[in-house]
């Protein structure tokens, strides 16, 4: 069960890579910025819709409005599973339409940026939304001393399944030369189609295993929508009752912006402020992506040592390093170095976060509308995080964007601090 479960893992990462963090970035910025024979960006202003916008700022814009949807729409959905016991299928539904968004990328050229646009923000409402009912099962499949070692079993499938699918995608990017291509832009669309293939596919194996859930005993009082608020409004109740995940929460809300942020501009603060080759990039987030299959592992066995929120403190604390270090970086080799830091603190931070707040989370078979509480909490930060970004970027420029993410992670910082409870002579807290 386990493993099936850390399929979708495997299945849906090559999204997170191919589309949020290499080729697809990388290829966006490449048909919608004009440059100079030397690689010197001359204009990047586009047309969506007849408005005008800052292309990167667009990108920017267009997934913090995805993810606003979902987390809006999250909560009475995975109340609604939980009450019907049936979050399999929402989870298959977000699956779906990602897999397909990714697909339709196929066809997204120069002249047809609003299709882009909308494809890349559907994609990433199926990826989210998906995610929401997959991390619900993580309580239900592993008992509470399992769970930290399962999460990051989860996000090492995860990395290493998007990996694989970015190297074939690479092979085709790199060598189309040597492959007879001479359309230049079919390699990265036909990377984009495989990624939904692959995520669609591979997700089988996961839909196969995992249990349909247990309904749970209905509420005369209120219809099918109306409980789907009634469950909302309960488990809030019982969080603002449970101080350490409540101030816990509050914390992930500051620091996610940060993080969540930093791995969705980074390629393309690679390609605009440092000109970086498609290739370079692609190499810098396959460097991440390897790095943080043992960074998951690494904190997963600190937090045996330490404590959960021991090690989320001194990780959050890390991605401050990385933020100051990014802003004076200028060439590529630099670039690397910092990657390789983010990679490392990447794995561990995401692993980590869920299984801290699957062992803070109350017994309960409302594992669903528990779980849409985290996935809220993280996608509310990334449209804070997001619009910020957007903000100062078309306002000034990336590097003043990128140190002021720094704010978010020293406020996740002191409030993560306040969460640590105090723990018995002799051992650690959670």
């Amino acid at each position: 069960m386990h493993r099936a479960w850390s399929m979708y893992d495997w299945a849906n990462s090559a999204y997170n890579l191919v589309i949020t963090s290499t080729i697809f970035p990388a290829y966006y910025s490449a048909i919608t910025t004009k440059t100079d024979d030397n690689g010197n960006i001359i204009s990047e202003q586009v047309s969506f819709f007849g408005r005008t916008f800052k292309s990167s700022s667009l990108a920017f814009y267009s997934l913090a409005i995805a993810y606003l949807v979902i987390a809006c729409i999250s909560p009475i959905l995975s109340s609604i599973a939980d009450y019907k016991g049936n979050k399999k299928r929402f989870m298959q539904l977000f699956c779906y339409i990602g897999s397909a968004a990714c697909c339709g990328l196929y066809f997204f050229k120069a002249d047809t940026l609003e299709l882009g646009v909308i494809c890349s923000a559907t994609a990433a409402l199926g990826y989210c939304g998906s995610l929401v009912f997959y991390n619900a099962y993580l309580p239900e499949i592993a008992t509470d001393e399992e769970q930290d070692r399962v999460s990051a079993q989860g996000f090492a499938y995860g990395y290493v399944g998007s990996v694989l699918l970015q190297v074939i995608c690479f092979v085709f990017v790199l060598g189309r030369k040597q492959l007879g291509i001479t359309d230049v832009t079919f390699p990265p669309r036909l990377s984009f189609l495989l990624v939904g293939l692959w995520w669609a596919g591979f997700a089988q194996i996961t839909f196969f295993k995992l249990p349909k859930g247990i309904p749970l005993v209905r509420n005369a009082a209120h219809n099918v929508l109306a409980n789907g608020f009634y469950e909302l409004k309960k488990v809030f109740k019982q969080v603002l009752k449970l101080p350490v995940l409540k101030t816990y929460l509050l914390a992930f809300f500051f620091y996610s912006m940060g993080v969540q942020t930093v791995m969705m501009v980074a390629t393309y603060f690679g390609s605009i402020e440092l000109h970086l080759k498609t290739e370079q990039l692609i190499g810098v987030i396959l460097v991440i992506q390897l790095v943080a299959i043992a960074g998951a592992y690494v904190m997963a066995k600190l937090s045996d040592k330490f404590g959960n929120l021991q090690v989320l403190l001194f990780v959050v604390f890390l991605w401050i390093a990385a933020c100051v270090c990014a802003y004076f970086t200028y060439t590529a080799t630099q670039f690397y170095l910092v990657a390789v830091l983010v990679g490392l603190i990447m794995g561990g931070i995401q692993s980590l976060s869920r299984s801290t707040y699957a062992k803070l989370m109350p017994d309960t078979h409302d594992t669903a509308s528990f779980f849409s509480f985290y996935d809220v909490t993280e996608k509310l930060a990334i449209v804070v995080g997001m619009f910020t970004f957007a903000f100062i970027n078309s306002t000034m420029d990336m590097r003043t964007a990128v140190i002021a993410l720094i704010t978010f992670f020293a406020i996740g910082a002191l409030v993560l601090f306040i969460a640590i409870p105090p723990a018995p002579k002799g051992e650690s807290s959670i």
